[in-house]
């Protein structure tokens, strides 16, 4: 999630357990403790562009580092923010561990992927049941936890995490419908999916992208999940094949190593480009839900040497205004 909605959700958490008198500093310390698990994005290489997806949402929020993440912010912000409102070190760190607690489980609801369970497992997991960013979420979420600091009442930040818990419900059964939607839209084409997922498009939870992989493609469409359920056909791009896509790659080479690494992060979700030769796509992510547009993908040279990584890519997708496209499948155009 956005480091906004994470510091949030970690206040609440941590305010929810403070005494009164307390509760405005269990709130900051919560916040900024929320946030910190993100420091991971920091592990970078000049030399290797990939290194970041490997380490990103890894040991840093595994469950089994809750308790480190706590103490080390406890560390640092009890003597900038705790001491200096007349708490003990125990208290900074319960207030510290709550709110570090809040970020792993929060990014398992994204569709990105954390590992929760490392250093046991590197399956990312995913439980597609919020968007990256959704307002609706995080703006009732701020407003309690700012109630409950100014009138010093824990009630208002209780009722914060049962409105998180009960969006992530909603989302869920919003997933739920979607996939249903998805299985349908796949059997009336005469398919019988070896995997289906759907994923909230961006800043809602009505707008769902549908992916499915047969033996050959994936197939990309969005559906609106709920009381006006609606289907919005998208396309579809084959499967990577190497040695059909890029048979010029050295299957020794950096650049087939990283083609794994990125197939890893990306679940298996990966395709070359039907526009550009030499690019592999992610395509589980598109602004656009219905589309073929990826966000990020790599791109391989066939004059690289043995040892030159493959470069990775940001992209702001296909079309030319997202918003206006989104915002027309949730209004029902």
């Amino acid at each position: 999630m956005d480091p906004l909605t994470q510091g949030v959700l970690g206040a609440s958490l941590s305010q929810s357990g403070a005494k009164r008198g307390e509760v405005a500093t269990a709130g900051v310390l919560g916040f900024l403790a929320g946030m910190t698990a993100d420091l991971d994005v920091l592990i970078r290489s000049s030399t290797d562009p990939l290194l970041f997806l490997e380490y990103h949402r890894q040991f840093t929020h595994s469950l089994i580092f809750i308790p480190i993440g706590g103490l080390l912010c406890a560390l640092v912000l009890h003597y900038l923010i705790g001491r200096r409102r007349q708490l003990v070190f125990r208290q900074s760190l319960l207030y510290c561990t709550l709110g570090y607690a809040t970020h792993a489980v929060l990014d398992a609801c994204t569709t990105y992927g954390t590992m929760l369970f490392w250093p046991f497992s590197d399956v990312r997991i995913a439980w597609n049941t919020i968007s990256i960013i959704d307002p609706l979420f995080t703006v009732p979420l701020l407003l309690l936890i700012v109630l409950a600091a100014k009138r010093r009442r824990v009630v208002f930040a209780r009722v914060a995490v049962i409105w998180a818990c009960s969006y992530m419900a909603l989302g869920l059964w919003q997933r739920d419908q979607a996939i249903e939607l998805g299985q349908q839209l796949a059997a009336r084409r005469g398919h019988t999916p070896l995997r289906l997922e759907a994923k909230p498009s961006f800043g809602n939870i009505l707008i769902w992208k549908i992916v499915y992989e047969t033996r050959d493609q994936f197939y990309v469409d969005a559906v609106r999940a709920g009381l006006a359920p609606t289907v919005f056909p998208g396309s579809s791009v084959e499967k990577l094949v190497i040695a059909r896509d890029l048979p010029w790659l050295d299957s020794g080479s950096q650049q087939a190593r990283d083609i794994e690494r990125f197939r890893w992060f990306s679940d298996g979700y990966i395709a070359v480009d039907p526009r550009v030769a030499g690019r592999v796509i992610d395509i589980r992510y598109s602004l656009v839900p219905n589309e073929v547009a990826p966000l990020w993908s790599i791109e391989l040279r066939p004059n690289a040497g043995e040892t030159d990584h493959a470069q990775y890519l940001t992209h702001r997708g296909s079309a030319d205004n997202p918003a206006q496209l989104l915002w027309s499948m949730i209004v029902g155009g």
